[in-house]
């Protein structure tokens, strides 16, 4: 027998506490749905009850897992053992129970593949009976979880009680319905995780052939130790400032959510481009513009962020009129020298090597000009450079198609999150040959 889900509009509704749901469908508060269960932590300073077999969830995990668009949690970061378990008289939490992050980071999920404690930081809910399908309300305390966010107290950390918490009344549609809900939802969520799988595997790729491409080339046998280090034979090396027509920082100018010309700032350079999606806006004279215009494959550095930040690069190459903001510089290689697409893919390459020069302030760091411009980098030929930059291009479309279709597959499980699990619409199963 194969099983066809249907679905169709509801149009009869009542109200509850979360707001309008179908006529049939139920409402209790969780804490008759689940047997709940908020663990604590054994002493740290008890060599023995660390290093175990027993994994010990804490909302690190579980943000870890959910980050990752993965449900299933099945290794933590920490694990005890059974003297660490008695010494706090914690309990072992059975597989398939929906683990809830309470305490900072408020909201997050994730269900246990198998039986694992928790530390104070967790609340377990473990079903009470059949009627009550796990991955269902996985999902719908997803779609809640700014309700428990806006439930929470306290000033050093945010936290939602256990009794706030088990008090919360939500609503159940029959155990049939559950299934069918979490099903069409998993299937997507799996579409999403394997689609993040192929931009891992891509990103790795493309990781190793920057190593490869950037340090070797194309084809060469013969290599010389360098300053910079070893490089092949044929290949010079040259100060950045001395390969570009163009250094320049960035306007220092008031911005607005409208205006007549956008302007760049480091949260538009995503993955080694200048992303289309501008928030910002500045109105100039026809002298500033000039000055500031930016022009397809101009490069611009991320010189003043937190550390972690700084650095940044991407190139440009939109349509239109756009200017950058203060906290970027602009690099414009001469083009008898550098490829515009060869220079950014080293520059983000040595992100790391270039993180050194920052000069460290409260919450900032600084990468200026002047200590840019006298970075040493690898100059192979204009025909080299080019061919490398096809191979890292063609991997660049790999993963602007997947990213693509992770965004597409968001969207549509978002959709039918805000549909089904708010009886909208509604699914039946129907049972056919």
């Amino acid at each position: 027998m194969n099983a066809r889900v249907s679905f169709y509009k509801e149009t009869k509704f009542k109200e509850a506490q979360l707001g309008r749901i179908p006529e049939d469908w139920k409402t209790a508060k969780i804490s008759k749905l689940f047997n709940l269960y908020k663990g604590t932590t054994p002493s740290t300073k008890i060599k023995e009850y660390w290093n175990g077999k027993i994994p010990f969830v804490t909302p690190t995990d579980i943000t870890r897992v959910s980050n990752l668009n993965k449900i299933y949690l099945r290794e933590t970061e920490k694990y005890i053992t059974e003297k660490g378990l008695a010494s706090k008289n914690l309990k072992l939490i059975p597989a398939n129970s929906l683990l809830f992050t309470s305490r900072a980071t408020i909201g997050y999920l994730a269900i246990n593949d198998v039986k694992v404690t928790i530390n104070q930081g967790v609340i377990s809910l473990m079903p009470k009976d059949k009627n009550v399908e796990t991955t269902f309300f996985y999902y719908l305390f997803q779609r809640l979880r700014s309700l428990f966010e806006s439930l929470a107290g306290g000033s050093t950390y945010k936290e939602i009680s256990m009794s706030t918490f088990s008090d919360i009344e939500i609503y159940l549609p029959s155990v049939s319905e559950q299934k069918t809900i979490a099903h069409i939802l998993l299937t997507v969520d799996k579409a999403i995780q394997k689609t993040n799988e192929i931009i891992e595997k891509t990103e790795r790729l493309k990781k190793g052939l920057m190593e490869e491409l950037l340090t070797k080339g194309i084809g060469h046998k013969e290599f010389k130790d360098t300053e910079i280090g070893k490089i092949p034979k044929e290949w010079n090396i040259v100060r950045l400032g001395k390969a570009l027509e163009l250094c320049q920082y960035g306007l220092s100018i008031p911005m607005k959510n409208e205006g007549k010309y956008p302007i760049i700032r480091m949260d538009e350079i995503v993955d080694g481009y200048v992303s289309p999606k501008i928030s910002k806006f500045v109105d100039l004279d026809e002298k500033t513009l000039k000055t500031f215009r930016l022009e397809k494959g101009d490069i611009l550095f991320n010189r003043t962020n937190a550390y972690e930040l700084v650095g940044r690069t991407g190139i440009f190459l939109l349509d239109g009129d756009y200017v950058f903001a203060s906290y970027l510089i602009r690099l414009r290689p001469k083009p008898n020298m550098f490829d515009s697409h060869f220079l950014t893919y080293y520059l983000i390459f040595i992100n790391k090597k270039l993180k050194r020069l920052a000069t460290k302030a409260v919450h900032q760091a600084n990468i200026n000009a002047t200590n840019l411009r006298k970075v040493k980098i690898p100059r192979p030929s204009l025909d080299e450079q080019r061919k490398i930059v096809k191979i890292l291009l063609a991997v660049d479309k790999k993963l602007k198609m997947e990213r693509v279709e992770k965004q597409r597959l968001e969207k549509i499980k978002q959709a039918l999150m805000d549909l089904l699990l708010t009886g909208k619409v509604r699914v039946k199963v129907n049972e056919g040959a």
